[in-house]
């Protein structure tokens, strides 16, 4: 294993440990809100995905709204969130803090896995814009740019 990916796998268990108590509380909440239009402004989003035997997963998330029904985020291909995706498309995404801390309500939503070109790419644009430098710095120095995804949430209003 390369130095980056352990260096990730210490954040990833540091982040996990910082998560806010709350969180997973939280995940288990139907979603409410009709769109995205919440997150404007926002920094962060507490991406919940699933397990197969259905258990709601937190994790905080840096994103970029694309428009109030669809918003991107960015990760290693080898992180257990793409796994679940994979298998269960479906998502909530909540309005939180860095550490996952609940600031308003939830959406419900599917999730792909963006193709690597055009898609990707105004993905990688939406996000550059929303973060800037400190984003670009810590993917540099963080992450194997090689095993990254991009992935699009999309609104699913609650019926």
């Amino acid at each position: 294993m390369s130095l980056k990916h352990r260096i990730a796998d210490a954040s990833y268990r540091f982040y996990g440990r910082m998560r806010h108590k709350t969180a997973f509380d939280s995940a288990v909440q139907p979603g409410t809100a009709l769109d995205f239009a919440g997150l404007h402004g926002r920094k962060h989003a507490l991406l919940v995905t699933y397990r197969r035997d259905g258990t709601a997963v937190p994790v905080p998330v840096w994103f970029a709204l694309i428009d109030d029904s669809r918003l991107v985020v960015h990760t290693e291909e080898r992180t257990a969130k793409v796994r679940r995706i994979r298998h269960d498309p479906r998502a909530r995404v909540v309005p939180c803090d860095p550490r996952g801390k609940v600031l308003g309500p939830g959406v419900e939503a599917t999730a792909r896995i963006l193709s690597v070109g055009e898609e990707s790419d105004l993905a990688e644009a939406a996000l550059d814009r929303q973060y800037g430098r400190p984003r670009r710095i810590q993917h540099k120095l963080m992450l194997d740019e090689g095993g990254m995804v991009h992935l699009e949430l999309t609104a699913v209003p609650p019926s």
